[in-house]
């Protein structure tokens, strides 16, 4: 009786290697939830390392901030331009 299960309507055998996840997209529920910062806020970040592109990356209560002509290690005061779903934007305050 072995492998009959898929047989009589059981669906557990085509489902088998994907978990019975019926795939697409998954949104974190983090996505919905205020921003600890919003546009023209000023906040003082340490940059904590270098994105691909160059921008400093800060996080602001784990929050991340991407800060154009900052470098690793600086401690800086910026000025949010841009708020998106999952990250911000800022410049430097002179």
């Amino acid at each position: 009786m072995e492998g009959q299960g898929a047989q009589f309507g059981d669906r557990r055998g085509r489902m088998e290697g994907r978990g019975g996840d019926r795939g697409g997209m998954r949104i974190k529920p983090n996505y919905f939830l205020p921003k600890p910062v919003k546009v023209g806020d000023e906040v003082d970040v340490k940059v904590e390392a270098v994105a691909a592109k160059g921008d400093g990356i800060a996080k602001k209560d784990g929050f991340v901030i991407f800060v154009k002509g900052a470098r690793e290690g600086e401690q800086v005061k910026i000025r949010i331009t841009e708020v998106k779903a999952r990250f911000a934007l800022g410049e430097l305050v002179a």
